[in-house]
C-alpha cells in the first residue's frame, strides 16, 4: 500500500521525527485512521515504529480532551560520554 506520493510522505517523516514521543504516536494513529484497513501497517513502515505504538496513540486519542500526561514530555536518554 502507498497512500501518499514521496514528497508528501518526506514531509510527513520530517514532521514526524520534530514531534515528542507521545505526539509521534497519536499523529501516527490519526493519519492510520483516515487511511482505514493497511494503514496502521504503511505509517508503521513509513515512520519506522511499532505498529503497536500506532494502536497506543489511537488509545490516547479517544481519551482527548482529557490527556493524564498534559505538560509531561519524555526528556531524551543521555548520552555516554567516554
Amino acid at each position: 500500500m502507498r497512500a501518499y506520493d514521496a514528497v508528501v510522505e518526506r514531509q510527513m517523516v520530517n514532521f514526524y521525527g520534530s514531534l515528542s514521543e507521545k505526539d509521534r504516536r497519536r499523529y501516527a494513529a490519526v493519519e492510520a485512521a483516515k487511511l482505514g484497513h493497511g494503514g496502521k501497517a504503511y505509517l508503521a513502515t513509513l515512520f519506522g515504529c511499532d505498529p503497536d505504538t500506532i494502536s497506543a496513540g489511537a488509545l490516547d486519542v479517544e481519551q482527548l480532551p482529557d490527556d493524564p500526561a498534559a505538560g509531561r514530555v519524555r526528556k531524551k536518554g543521555r548520552t555516554q560520554e567516554n
